[in-house]
């Protein structure tokens, strides 16, 4: 099996102890190794698969528990570089009383922001299936232009792209610059997962058959939208799915869509589905694909904080899904 690669920011996640309360008035809060890229390369190495993240932490303890962390659940953690020219990134959370996150970050500037494009070098994407990124280190710094030269060989190595924007607009000076930069980049994307709150800020259409069409249009093949509570769906030019959510008791939504993704990717690496490959899926395999996808994030909302489920936990939770192989 081919590896899946993230690139992206490296955060801790203070994750409040309590729901239903601003963030002013949580009192604890619990350390937890984030950043959405981490999150996706963790759930694919959990799954049983290989994953690589390239990115940047300070030289600091924060940093060095984000990379024990990232090991421990089996990421290959080579392209994770250190630097003292800043710390690691902080994001405080708060969650109301149906686990819907808010956030504040602490990342002014943070390490993972002065990755240089000089750092990402074509050894990296050997035998790799995919490389996943978001929107969050899109900001004009140095890690911008890691972003497109990872992009870039990434294709040269021919695996396919993934882009998950995971819109987080106090990051950004103004909505228009982080809606800019990710149409920037979606031309780049050979998959793009959306949630359904994102969809029309990010396509500008407030209907997924019209999303998808403008996005094939750039060069899109396949588009996942998450639906939270009315569940997922899936699109390629040539046919689409959905399935209903899996009821679960939901304690913290934080790392759901990342659960997803990665588990997604973890069953195209597995498959050997390459980017030319992804239009000729058929509704039935896409259909496999998004249960599987959505069984594994349930396992990630009963939980507190970004925790990606191991493969065992999915086949104890789930003895009748037939992907956990």
């Amino acid at each position: 099996m081919k590896k899946v690669i993230a690139i992206g920011e490296l955060l801790i996640d203070f994750v409040p102890q309590q729901k239903g309360c601003a963030l002013d008035e949580v009192t604890h809060f619990e350390r937890v190794a984030g950043g959405a890229p981490a999150n996706v390369a963790m759930a694919v190495a959990r799954l049983g698969g290989r994953s690589a993240m390239l990115s940047q932490v300070g030289e600091d303890a924060f940093g060095t528990h984000i990379i024990k962390t990232l090991r421990q659940a089996g990421v290959d953690t080579a392209g994770v570089f250190r630097t003292a020219q800043a710390n690691t990134g902080l994001a405080f959370v708060s969650l109301d009383a149906a686990g819907n996150r808010s956030f504040s970050f602490y990342r002014n500037p943070s390490a993972d922001l002065y990755l240089e494009e000089s750092q990402i070098t074509p050894a990296m994407f050997a035998d790799s299936a995919a490389l996943h990124f978001g929107s969050v280190d899109l900001v004009d710094w140095p890690v911008r232009q890691a972003h497109r030269r990872a992009i870039g060989l990434a294709k040269q190595a021919g695996a396919l792209v993934s882009f998950d924007p995971n819109v987080r607009l106090p990051l950004w000076g103004s909505a228009a610059d982080c809606q800019a930069a990710i149409r920037a980049f979606l031309p780049c994307a050979d998959l793009v997962k959306l949630s359904d709150e994102e969809l029309e800020f990010v396509t500008g259409c407030t209907e997924e058959c019209a999303a998808a069409e403008r996005l094939f249009a750039e060069g899109c093949r396949l588009l996942l939208v998450t639906r939270g509570a009315a569940g997922a769906a899936a699109y390629t030019p040539q046919t689409q799915a959905c399935i209903p959510a899996v009821p679960v008791p939901v304690a913290d939504t934080t790392g759901a869509g990342d659960a997803f993704a990665g588990a997604f990717l973890y069953q195209l690496a597995r498959d050997g589905v390459t980017a030319d490959m992804l239009t000729a899926l058929s509704a039935a395999q896409l259909t496999a694909y998004l249960t599987f996808s959505a069984r594994y994030a349930s396992l990630t909302v009963q939980k507190k904080g970004a925790v990606m489920a191991a493969m065992e936990e999915l086949r104890a939770a789930y003895p009748d899904e037939k992907n956990c192989t």
